[in-house]
């Protein structure tokens, strides 16, 4: 699936939130950004570094629940832009709240970073730790947004009132490569709510997205369900999924990441499609 450039924005009425997103980064004066190498992320990033320049700084994450490639990708767009990157070691696969993977799963996870993040701004003199959490991230559901409250990290992005769209158009207009890049939650979100969250299972979900990505399927989620692989594509990629060499070929990726079995799912890619088990499921803490 590829995105489109959203032009529907007016020019003046980005020129307003971008300036409106430099001054809350500037009025920070010092920044952690808590950086994927997503475009909401970048976003934030970029327009840091040009208002506070080394006192703006990218932290990323390396856990078992970021694919290899996604690190690397940060990092050398991080380096091409001329920030200052820092990756950290986070250790939510350790916390057992989190690995038992109920509907609380992400604000362990969130929590654990923001906690790595808030060590280090002490250790680097930084005033304070951003994320790029955007207007539409508030109308689903999201434990990460309670821990980054917790926290006290600031939302630029909302503070300037700044949607996906606008996000995309900012981003393309500032010439960030990742402008159209499609979402890519952490591995566990492929995980269904109460299977535990395991390293083997996440490193199964890795290798089997990157082989259907390497045949071209830009959007792809691989939920997993034990020994069983069940594919979400665009509803666009269905037919030249069940086309019969690229059917072959994606079921031998699938199977040499370690699944027994693989199914495609004929509804279509639906983002955060496992969320749906928790609406008549009650909530733990």
């Amino acid at each position: 699936m590829a995105l489109k450039a959203p032009i529907s924005q007016p020019l003046h009425d980005l020129s307003r939130k971008e300036a409106l997103l430099e001054d809350a980064l500037g009025q920070l004066g010092s920044v952690i950004v808590a950086y994927s190498g997503g475009v909401d992320s970048a976003l934030v990033m970029a327009v840091a570094h040009r208002v506070l320049g080394e006192r703006a700084v990218a932290v990323t994450a390396s856990s078992p629940s970021v694919a290899p490639e996604e690190l690397e990708a940060a990092s050398k767009l991080a380096e091409s832009r001329g920030w200052r990157h820092i990756v950290v070691s986070t250790s939510e696969i350790e916390d057992e709240r989190y690995v038992v993977n109920d509907g609380r799963r992400c604000f362990f996870c969130k929590s654990e970073l923001y906690a790595r993040l808030q060590e280090l701004a002490g250790e680097l003199g930084i005033s304070y730790i951003a994320n790029g959490t955007n207007t539409d991230d508030l109308g689903d559901y999201r434990p990460g947004l309670e821990a980054a409250a917790n926290a006290e990290v600031r939302s630029p992005l909302i503070e300037a009132d700044i949607n996906k769209e606008e996000v995309r158009r900012l981003a393309q207009l500032d010439g960030l490569p990742v402008w159209d890049k499609p979402a890519q939650p952490c591995l566990a979100s492929r995980i269904p709510y109460g299977t535990p969250v395991s390293v083997d299972s996440m490193r199964m979900i890795a290798t089997a997205e990157r082989g259907l990505r390497g045949l071209g399927f830009r959007v792809v989620r691989v939920r997993h369900y034990g020994e069983k692989a069940r594919v979400e594509l665009p509803l666009e990629d269905i037919a030249r999924f069940e086309s019969a060499d690229i059917r072959e070929q994606a079921e031998r990726l699938i199977l040499d990441a370690g699944y027994r079995e693989v199914e495609l799912d004929s509804r279509g890619f639906r983002s955060g499609s496992l969320n749906d088990a928790l609406k008549s499921a009650p909530q733990t803490s």
